[in-house]
């Protein structure tokens, strides 16, 4: 749980953070967490905006058993599946979230107070089943400010068209490449296209674009350690940074060209950059480097509670720590480029990565739920 300290209950890197035109969402959830009143205290009190989920919160929330015990039991009874008793417990704590979210939702015309789940991450590679998982999840949640979280893969790109083209709210997760990142809002303006050959309201439909940080510093640091020069030991901590600045220049770009005026006309959201990974994993670094360092209008910083809480006790917010960055942005991916570790091979291999992760957490959470299940004297299939 969070920790309320005389740091958090001032909050003033929080605050300056969100006058920044940063919106701060809670990489966590868990139903301890909504039955406490945390969550509902984290939005009073935190600056939170709004909450984002994945398949590994989820297994560590479930598969600790706390608050989920009643509904196993239920569950239990009815002979349901595994899968079906997976999706009746996460889909639960995501309505019940968005509920708490909701004030914040309607105060913000949609743009924030989002909760997102994701698609079933085996489902990665299938685009059709990805789109029907969407639907199925949005129907099951049943609260106009959830996001459903799908996964920025090539079979995921259609999928994101299709969902935003019939209305629903996307997180699009797993980006790491500036590449990718340019499909990604390609997918979401032709899905805006749809939606509006198809009549729906535009302004209605919201989206993020997860671009993950953390972990392009974790696997490039390793790669220039292994080099161990004084120049390859000197870019380390940077790549994240500049390939996120990057990003964002790429939204301004987009966002700004002469396919999005007339979307822009009709009312439709900008896809806002959503800084995802944020918790940092070395501990030579700063803990709040990625929220420092990465401020700027419009985006969404998504941050595990331990980085939430850092940035509330001693975050250093000095404005805008992005758009002024393009240049030294290029010439420190082009450094770690000249001494031969390929961007495109990195950014490949984080993708595969971080759907494999997913897809065993999943596993993961589907079998701690087979034996509560079986526990109980049901045979979970």
């Amino acid at each position: 749980m969070i920790i309320v300290t005389e740091a958090t209950a001032n909050a003033g890197a929080l605050k300056r953070l969100s006058d920044e035109g940063v919106s701060i969402w809670l990489d966590d959830l868990s139903r301890r967490r909504i039955e406490s009143g945390d969550l509902a205290g984290l939005v009073a009190t935190g600056n939170v905006v709004g909450v984002t989920t994945n398949p590994s919160i989820f297994q560590a929330a479930i598969g600790s058993g706390e608050g989920y015990e009643e509904q196993l039991a239920d569950l239990a009874v009815r002979g349901v599946t595994v899968e079906e008793a997976v999706r009746m417990m996460t889909t639960a704590d995501v309505r019940a979230a968005a509920d708490v979210l909701r004030p914040v939702y309607d105060a913000t015309g949609g743009r924030d107070g989002r909760v997102s789940i994701e698609v079933d991450p085996r489902l990665a590679h299938d685009t059709a089943a990805t789109v029907a998982e969407a639907r199925q999840l949005a129907w099951l949640v049943d609260r106009p400010n959830v996001m459903i979280k799908i996964p920025a893969t090539k079979a995921g790109l259609p999928a994101i068209t299709e969902v935003i083209g019939a209305g629903i709210s996307v997180n699009v997760t797993l980006i790491f490449s500036l590449e990718r990142y340019r499909e990604v809002m390609d997918a979401y303006i032709a899905g805006l296209d749809e939606a509006q050959a198809a009549g729906l309201d535009l302004s209605a439909i919201h989206s993020v674009a997860s671009f993950f940080v953390s972990r392009v510093d974790s696997e490039i640091d390793k790669r220039l350690t292994l080099l161990g020069t004084d120049e390859a030991l000197a870019l380390k901590g940077r790549a994240a940074l500049a390939n996120a600045r990057l990003a964002y220049e790429a939204y301004e770009q987009v966002f700004a060209g002469p396919r999005w005026q007339a979307l822009g006309g009709a009312r439709a959201n900008r896809q806002r950059p959503l800084w995802a990974s944020t918790g940092v994993k070395d501990p030579a670094y700063k803990d709040t480097l990625y929220v420092d360092e990465l401020v700027a209008p419009g985006t969404v910083n998504t941050m595990p509670e331990a980085t939430l809480n850092a940035v509330a006790d001693h975050g250093d917010v000095q404005g805008d720590t992005v758009t002024g960055g393009y240049a030294q942005a290029r010439a420190d991916l082009a450094a770690v480029e000249r001494l031969g570790i390929s961007y495109d091979e990195v950014v490949r291999q984080l993708e595969d990565e971080g759907v494999a992760k997913f897809e065993v957490a999943w596993q993961d959470l589907l079998d701690a739920v087979t034996k509560s299940l079986n526990s109980k004297g049901v045979d979970a299939e």
